[in-house]
């Protein structure tokens, strides 16, 4: 696929979905929005990727949402009837949901690799992936607050279960930033790494693990932790009662047991 907002390329079975808009610190405009969700819809159909890598190009990771963008919602929205301008809004508002939703929506694990800033519409698109690392310059804010704002595209709804409410409501009602060690002690993000050259080295190698692993599995993973984070622990062992009914007799454990037996690397199937 070609996109003029991401640089997206796929080697060893793992995609990488670069935001390159560097001259703007990778600020989000309306056509980045729109790349993204193809780009996961991508990754999601594709049978040669397994795994997603998210990073930015240039200094930063990114600046968030681009204010020029949001400047031009009136006119997008403008109506004779303030009723149906408000709808628009709200449409406009559920389109960018589902944008970082679509994160959550692809089947395949996908790695957030954080450098520079990651602020505002960044913290909303981090905490929907499913992994998170940084280098020890990233530095995270939750900006809305400061631009008379009430974050809607995802950050209030996940930061809670990541960091805990305590945390997440500091970081929202205050927009202070914290930095990588910082992020590291909150749990926002699972390590911080020395510096950039080090975060892609390691990411290219937890990567490649993942591609590794049985695919079916893998998807099975990720399917029930994000269904337990929103239903009770009664639903997500019925749940999971019901994929592994489905699922767990597969060629991918087949290869595991028979790899075990002769000693040898697995080989499973896109």
């Amino acid at each position: 696929m070609e996109f003029q907002t991401l640089k997206v390329a796929l080697a060893d079975q793992v995609a990488t979905i670069e935001l390159n808009r560097p001259e703007h610190a990778n600020a989000m405009e309306m056509r980045m929005w729109t790349e993204l969700r193809d780009a996961m819809r991508w990754l999601d159909e594709s049978g040669d990727a397994r795994v997603g890598v998210i990073s930015g190009a240039g200094k930063h990771f990114t600046a968030g949402i681009d204010l020029g963008m949001l400047a031009g919602m009136r006119a997008q929205i403008q109506d004779d009837c303030d009723g149906r301008a408000r709808e628009k809004l709200r449409r406009v508002i559920l389109d960018l949901q589902d944008t970082l939703t679509s994160i959550e929506r692809c089947r395949k694990p996908v790695i957030a690799a954080i450098h520079g800033a990651c602020v505002g519409g960044g913290i909303d698109l981090v905490c929907a992936c499913d992994l998170r690392y940084c280098s020890a310059d990233a530095f995270f804010i939750v900006k809305e607050i400061d631009v008379g704002l009430t974050a809607d595209v995802g950050t209030l709804q996940r930061l809670p279960h990541i960091v805990g409410e305590g945390a997440a409501r500091e970081l929202a009602y205050t927009g202070r930033k914290v930095g990588g060690a910082e992020a590291k002690e909150l749990r926002l993000v699972n390590h911080c790494y020395a510096d950039r050259a080090a975060l892609m080295a390691a990411m290219r190698e937890l990567a490649a693990a993942l591609a590794a692993k049985p695919p079916l599995a893998l998807r099975g993973c990720k399917e029930m932790i994000t269904y337990a984070r929103d239903h009770s622990v009664a639903d997500g062992l019925n749940y999971v009662a019901t994929w592994n009914a489905a699922m767990l007799l597969s060629t991918d454990l087949d290869e595991a047991l028979a790899a075990g037996r002769e000693r040898r690397a697995p080989k499973f199937r896109d």
